[in-house]
């Protein structure tokens, strides 16, 4: 017998156990052994009845085709007495459960399901009682998978009264779980904090939202300013604006700020182009087109690649903190946060501001903590000063009004 091609992309699996011994007569369809892939356990059934003989053994990674057992069909099944059965069955039973395995740990698991040696093995080893499992296998037979998964039998429960459901991920939300793993296992990724006190802007808005609205037709937000405030930091440590190439770091002259918005089919990180160029209106007038064809699904990828510095705003879901996952391959990520109006200390005395919890998730690997929280610093002092820091003391010039 070969093994089967489980699928297009598969070329080899493992051999998680054999259900039948060596020399033991099998029946055509019988399940004869458990195999692994990288996406499921799989049952391989005997495609003939006969005394079978074993050409690989557990643990074996073996290539799709490969011959693994051999079924003499010209032999006869036996038939054992009543002792020599039950030996055997004993037999069987004490190799299954005992593999070195504390006496205090070990534990008797019922003979009525259907369990295959593998399944029995990790049962006994991790303490798990057999009869709460559900069998998902041929026959009511209770698998490897079963055991890892934990699925508990429903026994008597009203399924009714414990509804579930079952929804395939989008190929979307499929790619981004796969980039936010793979960012958290290739990259040397911390988290650094710090707060702001929103006062000033705060009063700009009050001041100025209306004149802004009026003649931009579009709202003066907060991201504006913390764009602006991104630039003024990345061109102070052109490290955060940087990525590993391998063993090169690149490092880019221009700010195409990428930016988290929530769409209908889930996270998606349009670019603001070259930002460095942008004033306040520049900045609000993209962040609206942007966020618009992301909501309403018009986003292209072109718009959604080559970011060099992402920022996200978890504050409008009232997120008062978090350690936001660096979006690759860039090599950093500015995370808002919800305002809350809290005590601080001002000139000695203490008065009640909004304030706003930042976060900097950054790539220890070519950002140092210096860099990384003069960063953050450059950013608070940009953001608690706007007027003179971001718009040089030029208000209406810099709002266009």
């Amino acid at each position: 017998m070969k093994i089967p091609s489980p699928g297009e992309s598969i070329t080899e699996v493992e051999i998680a156990s054999w259900l039948v011994s060596e020399g033991e007569f099998v029946k055509k369809d019988q399940i004869i052994a458990e195999i692994d892939s990288d996406k499921a356990t799989l049952e391989l059934p005997a495609e003939e009845s006969g005394v079978i003989s074993l050409a690989a053994e557990e643990g074996d990674v073996v290539k799709v085709g490969q011959v693994v057992c051999k079924i003499d069909v010209s032999a006869k099944e036996t038939i054992q007495s009543d002792e020599s059965a039950q030996k055997s069955n004993l037999a069987d039973e004490v190799k299954s459960t005992v593999h070195n395995t504390p006496e205090k740990t070990k534990k008797v698991i019922s003979k009525d399901p259907v369990v295959s040696p593998a399944a029995r093995k990790i049962a006994i080893e991790r303490n798990i009682d057999i009869n709460s499992i559900a069998p998902t296998g041929k026959g009511g037979r209770i698998t490897k998978q079963d055991i890892l998964l934990g699925k508990p039998a429903m026994g008597s429960v009203n399924q009714k009264d414990r509804p579930q459901s079952r929804q395939k991920l989008s190929m979307l939300r499929r790619k981004v779980a796969e980039r936010l793993v793979s960012v958290k296992n290739e990259t040397a990724m911390l988290t650094t904090f710090n707060e702001v006190d929103m006062s000033s802007i705060f009063d700009l808005r009050k001041k100025y939202k209306e004149k802004f609205k009026n003649k931009h037709g579009v709202n003066l937000g907060f991201m504006s300013f913390f764009t602006l405030a991104s630039v003024r930091a990345l061109k102070e440590f052109p490290a955060v604006n940087s990525m590993i190439d391998n063993q090169e770091m690149i490092s880019y002259d221009y700010c195409d700020i990428s930016i988290a918005v929530s769409g209908p089919k889930g996270l998606m990180v349009p670019v603001i182009r070259n930002a460095e160029k942008m004033s306040f209106k520049d900045v609000e007038m993209e962040v609206k087109k942007l966020a618009e064809k992301a909501r309403d699904g018009k986003i292209s990828v072109d718009e959604m690649t080559g970011g060099t510095f992402t920022i996200s705003n978890g504050g409008v879901f009232g997120s008062m903190l978090s350690t936001p996952i660096i979006n690759p391959p860039q090599s950093a990520i500015l995370g808002m946060h919800n305002i809350v109006e809290r005590p601080m200390a001002i000139n000695g005395k203490v008065e009640i501001r909004p304030v706003m919890y930042l976060a900097l998730s950054y790539d220890h690997r070519i950002i140092d903590g210096r860099e990384s929280v003069g960063f953050l610093v450059h950013i608070k002092e940009a953001l608690e000063n706007p007027i003179e820091i971001l718009m040089n003391n030029k208000i209406k010039d810099s709002l266009e009004i």
